[in-house]
């Protein structure tokens, strides 16, 4: 379980290939608190440290990872924002994140608003119902408030310190990002689909 809230940007210093699964060497400078079988997101994937060299720790994403998520798209020195996971004497400053990636979000614009900026996301219409105004929503990892929400998609407003500590300062118009939508609007929706209310 995280909280949306970006630690630290780490660095893919290495992908290799075991069969269909890729496994991502990351530096960061998180590596010498982390442990093997701990829980780490990497824009919002949640993902099992298998291994720790110095500075520099490896995950394993496997094929249906590689396919549901942006990690598949990742490149030798690309940056990725990374959360630890969350401790029951950490503050919920997010809200609460999974690690588990519902769809990719293709980045349709990003308008700067002296001082802030406003990346608008194209979104697959099936997913309409779980975006609500003033809602949470997780843009690779990063928990953050729904704005001008259509059928397919919306956008998000971004202050300079989340702008300069993530992946935000790094996308361009047609990035993908990674999306999870509110844990609580997922159960309530399909709670109410089983009341088959009419």
């Amino acid at each position: 379980m995280f909280t949306g809230i970006i630690e630290n940007l780490g660095t893919i210093k290495k992908i290799t290939s075991a069969g269909s699964n890729k496994n991502f060497h990351i530096e960061s400078y998180i590596t010498p608190e982390l442990k093997i079988d701990q829980s780490v997101a990497h824009n919002g994937v949640c993902l099992t440290v298998v291994n720790i060299e110095g500075n520099t720790y490896m995950v394993t994403a496997i094929k249906e990872t590689l396919e549901k998520t942006n990690m598949g798209l990742l490149k030798v020195n690309d940056k990725v924002n990374l959360e630890r996971s969350l401790t029951l004497e950490k503050r919920l400053d997010g809200h609460m994140v999974q690690g588990h990636v519902d769809t990719i979000a293709k980045c349709k614009s990003i308008v700067s608003e002296n001082g802030s900026w406003l990346y608008t996301f194209e979104v697959d219409k099936a997913f309409s119902e779980l975006m609500v105004e003033k809602g949470s929503i997780c843009v690779s990892g990063t928990s953050l408030t729904l704005v001008n929400v259509k059928s397919n998609e919306f956008s998000v407003a971004i202050i300079p310190y989340t702008y300069e500590h993530t992946i935000f300062h790094t996308l361009e118009i047609g990035s993908n990002v990674n999306i999870e939508f509110d844990m609580m609007g997922k159960y309530i929706l399909k709670y109410l689909k089983g009341l088959n209310l009419k």
